[in-house]
């Protein structure tokens, strides 16, 4: 493998560092005392196996459908590691620690080793040892979400079962439990709840607030038509209708579904049915159609519909940065999203775009966090790190021994 590298500034990973430090403090403080003799002994944030970082730790996964290998790439070190050869992967998703690999017979769970615990106040970033962990039945169609607490597997027959999250952490799958009833999509846990959507008949589906076994404890009044898409963001989770998206939110135990309407009748083919964003970012994006993107503004609650070129993958780091669109002509281009205005362009980077997206393999993706992209080109068994806030200059290539036609990005 071959890089172009970028120096990492020192000042503010010492800043990071020292910031930490203190954020931390104070709770080590408000916990320790007579009632929490032991507190003193575990630092705040241990976890055991891992080391604690001041900066993030991403790290890429990437597969090869046609050959069946993975790769793991720490995009701190730009080390290369080989895992477990995985034939018949087609799709690559993560919860930002964990990935799944999806298969036709199954999907297999890999733990990156990268990760972060939000503490709202302040954030804490690990690396460890990369292990698989082990194979999840349910074959196309399976989605799985997850918390701190709990990882939901939801069949594409709409049955869930619920695995402990302390049990993939500790490398094993563990007996997952059974939720009562099928649901209208994936069962996306939320605020220690689980937050699903459940149909009557040719009914539109509603919002069912579910606990940890599966007991509904509140159904907020909604109606999402024709369910497609969810994500978490820090104002709640967005679930994806017809008419636009509903927002469920929780505020001191009570939970409440907002609509954000398109404010139009938009055609089915132009929905947003896939989001993208930023982990923890209140911006999401989605193709509308082939040659526009919607961006939702949870915050905001409003959509803007950017017109761009042919669309193959978009994503943005969220409010102030520029959307991005990989368009059919091989380059990545950014859009202010307020305006619309073409902001920049990079060169063609992708030699197989139109095959892609034409649906013979698995289109590329741009993967965002808080200061660089990362967009794969299978053709030329390269990855590209973007400096989205530098005009997208490209800041590091890595060249890779297999075609990255899979790629999600962990650690963020």
């Amino acid at each position: 493998m071959s890089v172009r590298s970028r120096t990492r500034p020192l000042v503010p990973a010492l800043l990071s560092a020292a910031l930490l430090t203190a954020g931390c403090a104070g709770q080590e403080d408000a916990e320790s005392g007579p009632e929490n003799p032991s507190s003193s002994a575990t630092p705040h944030g241990y976890v055991e196996g891992a080391t604690e970082a001041a900066e993030q730790q991403s790290r890429l996964l990437l597969g090869d459908p046609g050959t069946g290998d993975t790769r793991v790439l720490d995009l701190i070190t730009g080390k290369i590691h080989d895992t477990a050869r995985r034939a018949g992967v087609t799709e690559l998703t993560t919860d930002g620690r964990f990935g799944y690999f999806h298969g036709a017979d199954g999907t297999h769970v890999l733990d990156s080793g990268a990760w972060m615990v939000d503490h709202g106040d302040h954030v804490h970033y690990y690396r460890a040892k990369i292990q698989e962990v082990g194979e999840l039945p349910g074959g196309p169609g399976t989605s799985i979400r997850s918390d701190a607490g709990a990882t939901v597997v939801t069949a594409a027959d709409g049955t869930a079962d619920v695995h402990s999250r302390a049990d993939l952490e500790k490398g094993t799958l563990g007996t997952p439990a059974r939720l009562p009833g099928t649901y209208a999509g994936p069962v996306v846990p939320y605020a220690e709840h689980l937050i699903a959507l459940t149909r009557d008949g040719d009914a539109p589906a509603k919002v069912a607030v579910l606990d940890r076994s599966g007991k509904r404890v509140a159904a907020p009044e909604s109606e999402c038509e024709d369910p497609q898409g969810d994500a978490v963001t820090r104002r709640g989770v967005v679930l994806g209708c017809a008419d636009g998206a509903l927002l469920v939110r929780e505020d001191d135990g009570t939970f409440t579904a907002e609509k954000i309407t398109y404010g139009e009748g938009v055609p089915k083919k132009e929905r947003a049915a896939r989001f993208r964003h930023r982990p923890d970012s209140s911006t999401l994006t989605a193709a509308a159609g082939g040659n526009a993107v919607w961006v939702l503004d949870v915050t905001k609650r409003a959509w803007t519909r950017v017109e761009t070129g042919p669309v193959v993958a978009a994503n943005t780091a969220g409010e102030g940065s520029p959307l991005l669109v990989l368009e059919t002509d091989g380059a990545l281009h950014g859009y202010d999203m307020s305006t619309g205005e073409e902001t920049a362009v990079t060169e063609p980077l992708l030699t197989d775009v139109p095959e892609a997206a034409s649906g013979e393999a698995p289109a590329p993706v741009i993967e965002v966090d808080r200061s660089r992209a990362y967009l794969n080109d299978p053709a030329g068994r390269r990855v590209y790190e973007i400096d989205y806030n530098d005009a997208l200059r490209v800041a590091r290539t890595f060249d890779l021994d297999v075609r990255p036609s899979l790629m999600a990005e962990t650690g963020r």
